[in-house]
């Protein structure tokens, strides 16, 4: 019989021994009080080996709280490329071992960005760079750094933590050492720790662990010798750059990161209406006169011109002047009821000229150093293309007639919405995208969005992400007047900027309050303001009854407290009219007729407008708005607020307004100490709009601002 039988024939032997001593075996005894059928613990245990453990029940070092993150990386952080991002995490473990962290970031492929699936779990094998994080005994486990984004487009970061081996021994030898107690043992347990280390290392840095662990051998019988060599720098260091980090714990989620191109997060928009700029009253301007008035708006310091949509306006249920139901001959319409037989989303108005003109626009602004927004409106006129075409996009009444927009009891009988149930949603997104992308390709970078709450949420993530796939330069604003909430998740899904409730907001408290909301709070992370101070649908009260010092005091607020703001043409003229008391629509809205106004009359903010947009350019702490600080003030009619540097090299630019447009204010401003070097030391702050230059003492200082006189100050304090 050969070995291999033998073996087998053991086997078939040992299975019926088993067998038979199962079948007569008497069952166990129970001890008193034991349940009938039970078995013993310890046979139960050895009848049940424990099963493999889980990866999270090896856990030892705890990473929690990391910042920033929008729903727990369900979504972006937004930031702009150059930026250092600021990161925290809690980090801790068991025990007394010191620790080391780091966060790992990279930039992925446009493939790779995948926000709405999740980023996939992280692999230090995927090309990370690393920034460590550093603590402090007073931050209570919390753990700090940053890492700066390089170029436009998606990233992702994370959080590794390691035990710091060396560290901790090095820590608990010194201290035993410095105890006159016997360090044989500790003196081993780093000796293999340093030889570990070196085996596992080449070059240079190999010979030199290999030098310390001769020195630490040689200083047996040295206390003195020993402490220098376990404290020596240049051993941290090399330990340090060569750590096993043995036991790494990376976090088992990858955050993504959205970095946006400068014009992002700093801009003064300009709104006007095409067809208002040619030179006669009553016959449309074209797109060659935008072309022409676009120098004055660049010397104006604009960064910004946006256009109300420029395509075919449909004559079916014209809107007549001053949106009356009923359209007279001449009446040109409103440019949101969208389509005509001459075309749709790609046409350009034939009054406002071709393509070609648009084309050269486009150049002319950029010539100017200026960029081109466009509006983007998901509607159609009753006479568009897509209406015959695709009338599955529009929702159908019973009587197979098409809905048109309402917002009871306000009716747009001239405008159809778009039905995103239909059943041809995927033609439907298409066609809307290729819609961007026909536009981005005659150089438009910029869309200003109308209305995109009423439109579907996972529609504007899914198209976002595919322009930006080919195109992270291009910026999407959110024209969304709606509750904060959706606002939120707009900015969430992809928008860059949003519209907000800034024009609402004239009294100092509710002011100061909505900007530790979108400034000093997590919002700040995702919502990017664009303060526009009047829109052709919002004249607000303030407007209409403050007169020109009203403006005044918009403009100013609009432009240093944010970063982004934006004016609609005859702002600079003071316009405040309204179609009727109590509405803060215009009288004769430039939204359903042609506007010829004279930007050079009498009481123009021209000049005042291009110093301010000076001003913002020149300093860039107005560039930003996460370095806002609110300043006390004695008197509630006065606001002050400060923008700390962005770099050692620049200043500090105080805003001190006079909300009152009716009457002098008097007021003591408080300063941190921070901002101006601290105790009762001179300074001298230098008005940026007057160009005059005060004496200021300590923290508290006395001004005075009178709406016909200094109605406000921008000031730069030099310590």
């Amino acid at each position: 019989m050969n070995s291999t039988r033998a073996k087998k024939a053991s086997a078939d032997s040992a299975k019926k021994t088993a067998a038979k001593t199962t079948a007569v075996e008497a069952p166990p005894k129970r001890r008193p009080g034991r349940p009938k059928g039970s078995v013993s613990r310890t046979k139960a245990a050895k009848a049940a080996p424990l099963p493999s453990l889980p990866s999270w029940a090896r856990v030892r070092i705890a990473i929690e709280g990391i910042e920033p993150t929008v729903d727990a990386g369900r979504y972006a952080v937004k930031a702009i490329e150059g930026d250092v991002v600021h990161v925290g995490a809690d980090i801790w473990k068991d025990g007394h071992d010191k620790l080391k962290a780091a966060v790992l970031f990279r930039k992925l492929r446009p493939e790779d960005w995948t926000v709405a699936e999740g980023l996939s779990a992280p692999a230090l094998d995927q090309g990370w760079n690393e920034s460590r994080l550093t603590t402090s005994p007073d931050w209570n486990d919390r753990w700090r750094g940053s890492f700066s984004v390089g170029g436009v487009g998606p990233y992702a970061f994370t959080i590794l933590a390691w035990t710091d081996a060396f560290g901790t021994w090095r820590d608990e030898f010194v201290k035993k050492l410095d105890a006159g107690q016997d360090v044989t043992s500790e003196r081993l347990e780093g000796l293999r720790l340093i030889e570990q280390t070196a085996l596992a290392c080449k070059g240079i840095d190999r010979q030199a662990l290999f030098d310390a662990l001769a020195a630490l051998k040689e200083a047996a019988n040295d206390p003195v010798e020993l402490r220098r060599v376990a404290t020596d720098v240049d051993l941290d260091e090399l330990m340090d750059r060569n750590d096993l980090r043995a036991d790494a714990r990376l976090y088992p989620k990858a955050f993504p990161l959205w970095s946006d191109r400068e014009r992002a997060a700093f801009g003064a928009w300009y709104e006007l209406f095409p067809r208002s700029q040619g030179s006669h009253p009553t016959k449309s301007g074209t797109l060659r006169d935008v072309a022409q008035r676009l120098p004055k708006l660049a010397a104006m310091g604009f960064d910004v011109v946006y256009l109300p949509p420029i395509h075919p306006i449909g004559e079916t249920a014209r809107k007549g002047r001053n949106n009356t139901e009923t359209a007279e001959p001449g009446d040109v319409g409103s440019p949101w009821a969208i389509g005509h037989a001459t075309g749709g989303h790609t046409e350009i108005h034939p009054d406002l000229g071709t393509l070609g003109d648009f084309d050269e626009m486009v150049r002319a602004a950029s010539a100017c150093g200026l960029e081109i927004a466009l509006d983007f409106a998901i509607q159609c006129s009753p006479d568009h293309p897509w209406v015959k075409a695709h009338p599955k996009w529009f929702n159908q009444r019973p009587d197979g007639s098409i809905k048109y927009a309402e917002n009871p009891p306000k009716k747009y009988q001239d405008i159809y919405p778009i039905n995103f149930d239909t059943e041809d949603r995927e033609g439907l997104y298409a066609a809307l995208r290729d819609v961007l992308l026909f536009w981005i390709g005659h150089g438009v970078r910029i869309f200003r969005v109308d209305n995109p709450h009423t439109k579907a949420i996972g529609f504007w993530e899914w198209v976002i992400a595919e322009i930006h796939r080919v195109h992270p330069d291009v910026l999407f604003l959110a024209e969304a007047f709606t509750r904060p909430k959706r606002m939120g998740l707009l900015a969430k899904v992809g928008f860059t900027q949003s519209y907000s409730y800034f024009t609402w907001r004239n009294e100092r408290g509710e002011i100061e309050d909505y900007a530790r909301e979108l400034f000093l709070s997590p919002l700040r992370n995702y919502l990017r303001p664009n303060f526009f101070a009047n829109t052709p649908d919002i004249l607000h009260a303030y407007l209409q009854k403050g007169g020109r010092a009203a403006f005044i005091t918009r403009l100013l607020l609009a432009a240093t407290l944010g970063s982004t703001y934006g004016i609609y043409s005859g702002f600079e003229l003071c316009e405040n009219t309204p179609v009727r008391e109590g509405s803060e629509e215009y009288l004769d809205s430039e939204k359903y007729e042609i506007r010829k106004r004279d930007y050079e009359a009498a009481g123009n903010l021209n000049s005042l407008i291009a110093r301010v947009n000076e001003i913002r350019h020149a300093h860039r702490a107005l560039w930003r708005t996460d370095n806002l600080i609110l300043l006390g003030s004695t008197n509630s009619n006065v606001i002050a607020f400060a923008k700390t540097p962005t770099r050692a090299s620049e200043g500090c630019v105080v805003t001190v307004l006079n909300l009152d447009p009716h009457h002098a204010q008097e007021s003591t401003i408080h300063l941190p100490e921070s901002l101006y070097g601290g105790g009762d030391a001179d300074y001298l702050v230098t008005d940026l709009l007057s160009n005059q230059t005060y004496r200021w003492h300590g923290p508290n200082n006395y001004v005075r601002l009178d709406p016909n006189g200094t109605f406000a100050h921008i000031l730069l304090i030099q310590r």
